[in-house]
C-alpha cells in the first residue's frame, strides 16, 4: 500500500458539464461545453466529465464532435446495469461505451437502504450489478470509474455493506472507487474518520472524493479526505451544482498547491489561468462573477482601510495570505469614506496617474471622496467613476459635452387591439463641441430611452461610442425611511467592443437624475479612454 505521506499527486476530476448542469438556472448547450472543456485542459485538470450519453440530446451531440484535449482525459458518465439484465444487454452501458471517450465513470448505490426503497432489489443482486459493470467495462475502456452513491450515509447506516460494495468495484478493476457525499450532511471530521478506514481495505491512490456542498462543508470535506489518504478529487467550476452545489475546484487548487504542498497536474503557470477559467465560466452563463469568491473574486485582494494600504505596501503578507498573481488575480485598492492619503495614492497609481504624495490636490480629493460617500456615493464597485472624479481635481478630463436639459415621457396604455403598451421617451438638448443639439429617442424604460438619446445626440461626433453597450443596471434606495423620495444610487456597468468593462455611479433623489449622471460618467469615461478629442 502506498504511503499516503508520501504521494503527494492528487488527480482532479472535473463534472461541471454534468454535475454542475444540474445548477438551478443553468443550460449548456454544445459550443458552451466544448468552449469550457477547453478551458479545462488548459488549466490542466486530469479528467474532463462530458456529460451523460443517452440522457439528452446535448450530451449526445457534444459526445459526436468531443473537442480535441491537449492533456485532459475525457470521461464519460452512466450508471451500472440495471436489475434483471446483463451487463453486455444494458442499452445505458451499451450508449456509455460506445462515445469516443476512454474512460468511462459509473455511479452505484453504497447505501443499503437505498437498494431496498429506490431499487426495489435484494443486496445481493445489487453487488452483482456493480460488479458485472467495472468488470465489462474495464475490459472495453482505458479507465472505468466506480461512483459509491450516497456512501457516506451508507456507511453510517451499515458499514459492512458499503465498504463490501467498493471493494467489489476495486478487486473488479475500477480504477479510481470515489466515496459521493451526496447529501453533503457530512462534517470533515467524520469524512476524515470513514475514510480512514476505507484506506485500510483499499488503497489511497485508488480513492476519490466528490462532495457536496449542503453544509457549506464540500471543500473542507475534500480537504480531510485528502489528508486521509484519497487520490482523486471530483468537482465543478466555480461550485456549481444542483442544490448548494459541489466541491469548488477554484478554491481546492490553490489550497491543494499553494497551502497543503500536493502535486497536480497543475504547474504554477497553469495556475495563474484560475481567475480566468473562473469567469470564463461566469461569462458563458451571462452571470456578474462573484466579486467575494476566494483566490479569484475581484475583492478577494482588495483593501479598503488606510491603515490595510500602508501595510500591504509595505509588505504584502500583511493582509494578503498568497500573492494574488499567482493565480491570475490582481491587488485592488478600493476607494472609501474609510480612505485616507494612502489609499488614494495607491489607486491613482494603479490608473497611472503620478502625483506628488504632499500634492493639496491628494488631501481635498480625500476630503471630497469621504463628503460624497456621506451624500451615498460608493466607489467600492464603480472605479470608472473614481478615475473621472480624480482625474477632474487634477485637472486633465475634457469636457465632451454638456446637457443643457432632458426630459423623460412615461406612457402606459391600452391599444385598440387590448394588448398593454409601454413606452418611454426621451428628450434631451446638449451642446456638442461647437453645436447645440436636440434629439429625441424613445426606449425599454426611461433610462434605456435615455441612453438612446444620448448616443442618438453624440454618435455624429463620436463614432467611438458605437460598440459601447450597458450590460447591467443596478438601483439601491439608501434612505428606505423617505419612501418615494428616498436618495436614490444607481450603478451601471458598460462593455466595449474589445470586452473592456467598467462601472460609473449616480445618487439623487430622482432615479432618472441618478441614471443620467452614472450614464454621463459612463461616456466620458468611454471617451476619455479612447483619447477622443473634445
Amino acid at each position: 500500500m502506498t504511503d499516503k505521506k508520501t504521494d503527494k499527486r492528487v488527480y482532479l476530476y472535473d463534472c461541471t458539464l454534468r454535475d454542475g448542469a444540474q445548477t438551478q438556472g443553468v443550460d449548456f448547450n454544445v459550443s458552451d461545453k466544448i468552449a469550457i472543456a477547453q478551458v479545462l485542459d488548459e488549466l490542466g485538470i486530469d479528467y474532463v466529465e462530458g456529460g451523460w450519453p443517452g440522457a439528452n440530446p446535448t450530451d449526445d451531440a457534444f459526445f459526436a464532435e468531443v473537442p480535441k484535449l491537449a492533456k485532459a482525459k475525457l470521461a464519460a458518465f452512466g450508471m451500472t446495469r440495471r436489475a434483471g439484465r446483463s451487463a453486455e444487454n444494458d442499452p445505458g452501458l451499451t450508449a456509455l461505451f460506445a462515445t469516443s471517450a476512454r474512460v468511462v465513470t459509473m455511479v452505484g448505490k453504497t447505501w443499503d437502504f437505498q437498494v431496498d426503497v429506490v431499487l426495489g432489489i435484494e443486496n445481493a443482486e445489487n453487488l452483482a450489478m456493480i460488479v458485472d459493470s467495472i468488470t465489462l467495462g474495464a475490459a472495453k475502456m482505458d479507465e472505468v470509474m466506480f461512483d459509491a452513491e450516497h456512501f457516506f450515509d451508507g456507511y453510517k447506516s451499515n458499514p459492512d455493506y458499503a465498504l463490501e460494495c467498493v471493494k467489489a468495484a476495486h478487486e473488479a478493476g475500477a480504477r479510481w472507487v470515489v466515496l459521493c457525499d451526496t447529501n453533503g450532511g457530512t462534517l470533515p471530521h467524520e469524512i476524515e474518520e470513514i475514510v480512514g478506514a476505507v484506506v485500510k481495505e483499499i488503497p489511497g491512490p485508488s480513492l476519490g472524493i466528490h462532495c457536496h456542498n449542503d453544509t457549506e462543508n464540500a471543500v473542507a470535506n475534500s480537504l480531510a479526505a485528502v489528508r486521509a489518504g484519497v487520490r482523486q478529487i471530483q468537482g465543478t467550476l466555480n461550485g456549481l451544482g444542483e442544490r448548494c452545489g459541489n466541491a469548488n475546484l477554484v478554491s481546492l487548487l490553490p489550497t491543494l498547491m499553494l497551502k497543503m504542498n500536493y502535486q497536480t497536474g497543475m504547474d504554477q503557470g497553469h495556475l495563474t489561468r484560475l481567475t480566468h477559467a473562473s469567469r470564463v465560466l461566469d461569462e458563458r452563463l451571462n452571470r456578474a462573477p462573484n466579486r467575494h469568491a476566494a483566490y479569484v473574486g475581484e475583492s478577494a485582494f482588495a483593501h479598503k482601510g488606510g491603515l490595510h494600504v500602508s501595510a500591504v505596501e509595505k509588505d504584502p503578507r500583511c493582509y494578503e495570505h498568497i500573492p494574488p498573481e499567482s493565480v491570475g488575480n490582481s491587488r485592488r485598492i478600493v476607494v472609501s469614506d474609510q480612505a485616507g492619503r494612502s489609499n488614494i495614492l495607491a489607486r491613482l497609481r494603479e490608473v497611472e496617474i503620478e502625483v506628488a504624495a504632499d500634492d493639496p490636490a491628494v488631501a481635498k480629493l480625500v476630503e471630497e471622496v469621504k463628503a460624497r460617500e456621506y451624500e451615498g456615493y460608493s466607489y467600492d464597485g464603480a472605479e470608472a467613476s473614481f478615475e473621472l472624479l480624480a482625474r477632474r481635481a487634477l485637472h486633465t478630463v475634457p469636457e465632451y459635452f454638456r446637457l443643457t436639459s432632458f426630459r423623460v415621457l412615461d406612457e402606459r396604455r391600452w391599444n385598440a387591439r387590448g394588448q398593454l403598451i409601454t413606452l418611454s421617451e426621451a428628450t434631451i438638448k446638449v451642446d456638442v463641441k461647437d453645436d447645440h443639439t436636440m434629439t429625441v429617442a424613445e426606449g425599454n424604460g426611461p433610462v434605456n430611452a435615455l441612453d438612446n438619446a444620448l448616443r442618438k445626440a453624440l454618435l455624429p461626433y463620436y463614432t467611438e461610442l458605437k460598440d459601447m453597450r450597458l450590460v447591467d443596471y443596478k438601483v439601491r434606495i439608501l434612505t428606505p425611511g423617505a419612501g418615494t423620495k428616498a436618495m436614490t444610487r444607481v450603478v451601471i456597468e458598460s462593455v466595449d467592443g474589445e470586452g473592456n468593462r467598467w462601472s460609473t455611479v449616480g445618487v439623487s433623489t430622482n432615479v432618472i437624475d441618478a441614471s443620467f449622471n452614472a450614464l454621463y460618467d459612463a461616456i466620458t469615461y468611454k471617451l476619455f479612454a479612447e483619447g477622443a478629442g473634445a
